[in-house]
């Protein structure tokens, strides 16, 4: 299957992006319209809609002659971020008919429509559903397919459009002026001082010296555009490897219609996974309204799942903050990540394993809190009190043997040993009396000691020996305080509070 590129020109998107803004914000405006931008010398116009252009006030112009030429011109401060951010917005638009979309400069974008324009009856009933809506945007668009975006792009500019037959680019650019291949404006006059106005001028020129004259981009780019050479373009997204869609007569708002096209697209979906053997792992939701804009609503689960009941309930709250503007007019479901996932073999009482009734409560708190929102305490082979857990992801497997399960322990483990001052008959027995936190503690009860070492295998690690008591105070509560072994003689024993008992 050859490939096909699809190149759409928004001429006037600058000024045209702004008066669809206006129009939104019921505001239209009807009279010649231009951004200007100060450039060293004064402000220049930048762009300009096509009223305005008809009247003759061309980019470049000062905003003195554009005025002196067209008193009525109305204009407003250029703003590139803007361009590019509602660009970026448009291209992913463009994503309802090719998964593969990329921006194309400032004022343009690329489709790589191979093996999509069956979904829409063919090449040219796609360009012309493409061209209808951007109509209906208030959009001035030239598009054209070829068989290189080289090709399309040339086409679309300064050819007549729409479709360049497959293996026609050679014969049909041949007329079109130079500086369709995109060549720097130096190597466009160099070219025409030689009298090289054309492509088919190109053709019929020994390469070495056209390389010698005007460089070897111009080559590149020629071959580039006639497919002897690969151009490749950078979608804006990864291509998902499973898609569902489903596109309406007519544009939907209503929050029950959103939600049965999903479920319906979750069902066509997890059938095509099932019968490859995979699971979803993020999924994503695109809606693409009529005003050109899409909204995206994503969602993850820990472990592969086709379960469409469950899928459905993590779209729930997601949905609820669908905005369906103007309404929308297709929606795609994308499975972005899958792992492989086999048939589960019940068991004969037919009773699910704990993990797997947990994981649907899982993926529920992610989605609402975030990934980092949800984890697990997991147990380390640490004898060390502050090192014998750690934090793992809410997916991963829970260990029940990993715990030491023969010692007392505290449930709450303060987050760097505090210390306390103490009172103890002798040394080496567990204090009476100790102050924490400027409250005076009478001990009733003690146990202990229990000495733990650090481990020998840590080099960087404190030779610190210590002896841990678990002590009950007079009131009922309990602590867990401990004594620093490795004390010389004569130097005050340092005691630490390091944990709380219920």
């Amino acid at each position: 299957m050859s490939r096909r590129f699809v190149s759409v020109w928004l001429r006037y998107w600058p000024t045209e992006r702004r008066r669809a803004d206006r129009i939104r914000a019921a505001r239209p405006l009807s009279v010649p319209f231009a951004l200007v931008a100060p450039v060293s010398g004064g402000v220049r116009i930048s762009a300009v809609d096509p009223l305005a252009a008809a009247e003759g006030i061309q980019p470049g112009m000062t905003l003195a002659d554009a005025r002196a030429l067209l008193p009525s011109l109305t204009v407003a401060n250029a703003d590139p971020t803007g361009d590019a951010k509602s660009l970026a917005a448009f291209v992913d638009w463009c994503g309802r008919y090719t998964p593969f979309t990329s921006g194309d400069g400032a004022d343009g974008a690329i489709l790589d429509i191979t093996g999509c324009a069956h979904l829409f009856g063919g090449e040219e009933k796609l360009l012309d559903d493409l061209h209808i809506r951007l109509r209906r945007m208030g959009l001035t668009a030239g598009i054209a397919a070829a068989d290189t975006p080289g090709a399309a792009w040339a086409w679309a500019r300064y050819g007549k459009g729409m479709t360049l037959p497959e293996g026609k680019a050679r014969d049909w650019l041949a007329p079109l002026p130079v500086a369709a291949l995109r060549l720097p404006a130096e190597t466009v006059e160099r070219l025409q001082e030689l009298g090289l106005r054309h492509i088919g001028d190109l053709y019929r020129l020994p390469r070495g010296p056209l390389a010698k004259r005007c460089g070897i981009h111009l080559l590149e780019r020629l071959d580039r555009v006639l497919g002897s050479a690969p151009e490749p373009i950078s979608p804006v997204r990864p291509a998902p490897e499973w898609r569902s869609r489903m596109a309406f007569p007519e544009p939907i708002g209503r929050a029950e219609d959103i939600a049965e096209a999903t479920r319906r697209l979750l069902d066509q979906l997890c059938a095509l996974l099932e019968k490859n053997a995979r699971g979803i792992r993020q999924l994503a939701l695109v809606l693409y309204r009529v005003d050109g804009t899409t909204q995206r609503r994503c969602i993850g689960t820990g472990r592969p799942s086709r379960d469409t009941r469950h899928l459905f309930r993590l779209f729930t709250e997601k949905l609820a903050q669908a905005e369906a503007g103007f309404g929308i007019e297709a929606i795609s479901l994308e499975a972005t990540a899958t792992d492989r996932l086999s048939a589960d073999q019940m068991g004969m009482t037919g009773q699910r394993t704990p993990e797997d009734t947990l994981a649907p409560l899982i993926d529920r708190l992610r989605n609402r809190l975030g990934d980092g929102g949800v984890y697990r305490i997991a147990p380390v082979a640490s004898h060390i009190p502050e090192r014998a857990v750690t934090i793992r992801p809410a997916t991963d497997d829970l260990n029940s043997d990993g715990w030491i399960a023969d010692q007392a322990r505290p449930i709450r483990l303060l987050a760097c040993p505090e210390p306390i001052d103490a009172t103890a008959p002798t040394p080496d027995d567990p204090p009476v009396r100790f102050i924490w936190r400027r409250l005076d503690h009478r001990v009733r009860r003690a146990d202990g000691p229990e000495r733990i070492a650090p481990e020998w295998w840590r080099w960087d690690a404190s030779r610190t020996f210590r002896d841990y008591y678990r002590l009950e105070d007079e009131d009922g509560r309990r602590f867990w305080v401990f004594r620093d072994s490795t004390r010389g003689p004569g130097t005050a024993t340092a005691w630490y509070m390091h944990g709380l008992f219920a």
